[in-house]
């Protein structure tokens, strides 16, 4: 599970142009940003909240709460070193689901061992990185469009757990 911001001005590749041409980059000038949580199976299920403001622990509570009724085995949680699911709201949270639940908690920094950013970066480097963003509305249906597409597509998600660095999540 993650909690990444997609912001409308990240760099996403190179731009390129013909030889002796300087590149130009067409953007709206604007820094929009959306914050979301998500979760990711290695069966290729995907579930997420796009949220207005900060992901924080009430956030955090509403998505395991639609997340868990739907489940009918435990679920085994790889979460990132982010402090709301070790907050205190948080924690008391997860000790009262724990026999649904079960968290494992990455080391800080480390987002290449996490299956779900894997799936971030593929929002940001293809979904809505290439494109212009005009304002928050538009950014909002590009990466929702872009999120369902990918949910739709649990080949696809399943290949997020192939690299290495994820193998252990297998």
């Amino acid at each position: 599970m993650t909690r990444p911001g997609g912001r409308s001005d990240a760099p996403a590749g190179r731009p390129w142009a013909p030889r002796g041409h300087t590149p130009i980059v067409s953007t709206a000038g604007a820094r929009l940003a959306i914050n979301r949580i998500s979760a990711i199976s290695r069966r290729g299920e995907r579930r997420f909240l796009g949220v207005s403001g900060r992901v924080n622990a009430d956030v955090f509570i509403q998505f395991l709460e639609r997340l868990l009724p739907n489940m009918s085995r435990p679920v085994y949680r790889i979460v990132d070193g982010r402090p709301t699911p070790q907050s205190g709201q948080g924690k008391r949270f997860l000790e009262s689901v724990s026999e649904k639940l079960h968290s494992f908690f990455l080391p800080p920094c480390s987002p290449e061992l996490n299956p779900d950013e894997l799936v971030w970066n593929q929002l940001k480097n293809h979904g809505i990185g290439h494109k212009i963003i005009s304002g928050p509305d538009p950014m909002k249906r590009e990466a929702l469009g872009h999120m369902h597409f990918l949910q739709k597509s649990p080949a696809w998600l399943k290949s997020f757990f192939r690299p290495p660095s994820v193998s252990y999540a297998v």
